[in-house]
C-alpha cells in the first residue's frame, strides 16, 4: 500500500499493484498480507481484483480507490503536506525575489510528487537554504569584485558551499538573467564573474606588451592576466580582430590562416568569463574604429549566445566569421537536443542565424569541422 501511495504522489491517478507471492517467507506472512488488504478494502481505500477459476480466492491486483483512507491507515502524511512544511521552512525569513518564483514553483511541483529538485529532496531544506541567499546576492550584484571562494564564504557561510550548490543557484538565476543555455553551472557562473581566478587570455598578433617588444619576437601567441590587457601596445593597425571559442580552431587559425600575424586573434575559452569580457572591452576601446571585429563559434545556440555576449560587451560592431545558416545547412547535422536561444536584437549581426536556428529543420555545425580562413570585410 505504501507503493500505491508512492506512485499516487508521483502523478498516477489510480495506481495498480500486483502481489509478489514468491517473495513471502511463509503462509503465515501471506495470510497477514491478505488480511491487511481486505481491511483496507473495507475502509474503502483500495479495490481488490481476484483471479478466476481455481484462483478465484487469490488476489490478482489491487487498485487505489481513496488515498486519504490509506494515508490514515498507514499513519502517513501526504507528500503535499510535507512539501508545504518543507517549502515554508526553506523560505522562512527570506524575501523571495519575484524572478525566483518560477524556480520555486518547479521545486514545489517536484517535491509534491516525491521527486528531487536539482538533486535535493524535501529532507534537504537546511542544505539548500544557502543557495537562495547566494543566488539573491548575485542577483543584487554583491558578487562583483569577489573571487569564487570569498563570495561563497561571505554569502554561503563556507568557502566550499557554492561548489556544492552551483546547480540550484544557477537554476534560481536562470529566471532573472540570460545564461548560456547548454553550460554547466560552473561555466554559467564564470560568465557572471564568479570564478576561482580568471585563466590567462591568449592573444596572437603583432603588438608589444608594455616595454617587452613582442612584435619583434613574434611568438605564435602569448598569455596574460585579463586585467593586464591595457598593457598591450599595438605598433601598427591590425587588419582585424578575431575572437575564437574553440582552442583547436584558435591554434589552427594562428598557424594556418594568419601565420604573418596580420590580425589579432584571441581565444575566449568557450563561454567568455566576465574577466575575458572586460579584457575585450578594453581592447575594443584601444583600437581604431576602422579595425573590424569578428567572432567564430560553433553554429548552435551556445555559439550564438557567446557571439551576443561579446557583441554586447565590446560596444562596437561585431561580425560573425564562418557562422552562417548556409554553412550549417550544407555541412551540419540535425541536433539531438533543443536549447534555448539568446534574445537576438534585430540589429545584431547574428540575428539571421538565430532566426534560422529556431527552425525545425535547422542544423548545427561544430567549428572544428571547418578549415580556418582569414575574415573578409
Amino acid at each position: 500500500m505504501s507503493d500505491l501511495l508512492d506512485r499516487f504522489e508521483g502523478g498516477a491517478e489510480s495506481p495498480i499493484a500486483y502481489p509478489d507471492y514468491d517473495g513471502f517467507r511463509d503462509v503465515a506472512q501471506m495470510d497477514k498480507f491478505t488480511r491487511e488488504l481486505r481491511d483496507a478494502e473495507r475502509r474503502g481505500g483500495i479495490r481488490i481484483a481476484r483471479g478466476r477459476g481455481l484462483k478465484s480466492e487469490q488476489i490478482r491486483h489491487v487498485r487505489l480507490e481513496n488515498a486519504p483512507s490509506i494515508y490514515q491507515l498507514l499513519e502517513r502524511r501526504p507528500v503535499g503536506d510535507l512539501m508545504e512544511a518543507a517549502a515554508r521552512r526553506l523560505l522562512d525569513g527570506f524575501e523571495l525575489p519575484v524572478e525566483f518564483q518560477g524556480a520555486v514553483d518547479g521545486l514545489r511541483l517536484a517535491w509534491s510528487r516525491g521527486r528531487e529538485w536539482q538533486g535535493f529532496s524535501l529532507d534537504d531544506v537546511d542544505r539548500l537554504r544557502p543557495a537562495f541567499a547566494m543566488a539573491k546576492a548575485i542577483l543584487e550584484g554583491k558578487h562583483a569584485g569577489l573571487d569564487y571562494r570569498t563570495f561563497s564564504r561571505r554569502f554561503g557561510g563556507d568557502s566550499k558551499r557554492l561548489e556544492r550548490l552551483e546547480g540550484p543557484v544557477v537554476r534560481l538565476l536562470s529566471g532573472a538573467l540570460e545564461l548560456p543555455p547548454g553550460a554547466r553551472p560552473r561555466d554559467a557562473l564564470r560568465t557572471l564573474g564568479l570564478e576561482k581566478f580568471a585563466p590567462p587570455i591568449l592573444i596572437s598578433g603583432r603588438f608589444d606588451f608594455d616595454v617587452a617588444e613582442l612584435s619583434v619576437a613574434a611568438p605564435k601567441y602569448f598569455g596574460i592576466s585579463p586585467e593586464e590587457t591595457s598593457r598591450v601596445k599595438v605598433r601598427e593597425r591590425p587588419e582585424y580582430v578575431l575572437t575564437i571559442e574553440n582552442f583547436a580552431s584558435f591554434n589552427r587559425h594562428v598557424r594556418e590562416a594568419d601565420p604573418q600575424r596580420a590580425g589579432i586573434t584571441i581565444y575566449v575559452g568557450g563561454y567568455p568569463s566576465m574577466a575575458i569580457q572586460e579584457a575585450l572591452k578594453v581592447l575594443a576601446t584601444t583600437l581604431p574604429a576602422e579595425v573590424p571585429f569578428y567572432h567564430w563559434s560553433d553554429i548552435d545556440p551556445d555559439g550564438t549566445w557567446i557571439f551576443r555576449t561579446i557583441e554586447t560587451s565590446i560596444d562596437r560592431a561585431l561580425k560573425p566569421h564562418l557562422m552562417s545558416a548556409d554553412l550549417a545547412a550544407d555541412l551540419g547535422n540535425a541536433p539531438t537536443e533543443r536549447l534555448r536561444l539568446p534574445v537576438g536584437s534585430v540589429s545584431s549581426a547574428i540575428a539571421d542565424l538565430i532566426v534560422y536556428l529556431r527552425r525545425e529543420d535547422a542544423k548545427w555545425l561544430e567549428q572544428e569541422e571547418l578549415d580556418p580562413t582569414l575574415p573578409s570585410r
